[in-house]
């Protein structure tokens, strides 16, 4: 008697997760589901519902921000890493502090005086004024299947481009909160060679 129990809970468990059927409904998520960057297995993934009820344009506009904040992130990482490897060493400040000078990461902004700010931030303006780092004629000339590729591509790894950067600067802040906490002296640990 208590095997035929134990059976029947261990099958009623095991309807609990089976996939249940789910109709298909004309909401606003099924007008951008062919959109470039909707994936499997998510597919058009929209949990905050953004896109509910937006138009096209609306939408596009969306799309836009999510592919600039993807290549910010993209440089952000590279600009997180690369010191950790390489530094240019010359003066940020004329005959003043240099960037070997400067440490990495989080502990950066509170070293960099003014003038580097004002360094940095001028270069940003100019390559949102003028529009540098583009093709000359703005627009790859690529065949449609390639371009719908490589469109995916890019928001794919401006995507996880966010994500690591938002665990480079939680990785920073708790290493400043508590010095050391993982037990390793450098940001890369996997490769131990690129600090010889």
């Amino acid at each position: 008697m208590m095997k035929l129990a134990v059976v029947a809970a261990m099958a009623g468990s095991a309807a609990a997760f089976a996939p249940a059927p789910v109709a298909k409904s004309s909401t606003a998520l099924n007008a951008f589901e062919n959109e470039i960057g909707a994936l499997p297995p998510t597919g058009f993934w929209d949990p905050a519902g953004l896109s509910d009820g937006i138009s096209q344009e609306k939408f596009d506009e969306y799309r836009l921000a999510e592919l600039k904040h993807g290549r910010v992130a993209q440089l952000a990482v590279l600009g997180y890493i690369a010191p950790e490897t390489y530094r240019f060493g010359y003066n940020l400040t004329p005959g003043g502090l240099s960037t070997n000078d400067i440490p990495n990461g989080l502990a950066a902004i509170k070293a960099i005086p003014f003038l580097g700010w004002a360094q940095i931030i001028a270069f940003v303006g100019c390559v949102e004024t003028y529009g540098w780092f583009t093709s000359p004629t703005g627009v790859l000339d690529l065949p449609d299947d390639i371009l719908a590729k490589r469109q995916t591509a890019e928001l794919q790894h401006g995507r996880l481009a966010m994500l690591a950067f938002l665990e480079l600067i939680r990785h920073d802040s708790q290493n400043l909160a508590v010095p050391g906490f993982d037990g390793y002296d450098n940001l890369i640990t996997g490769l131990p060679f690129i600090y010889n």
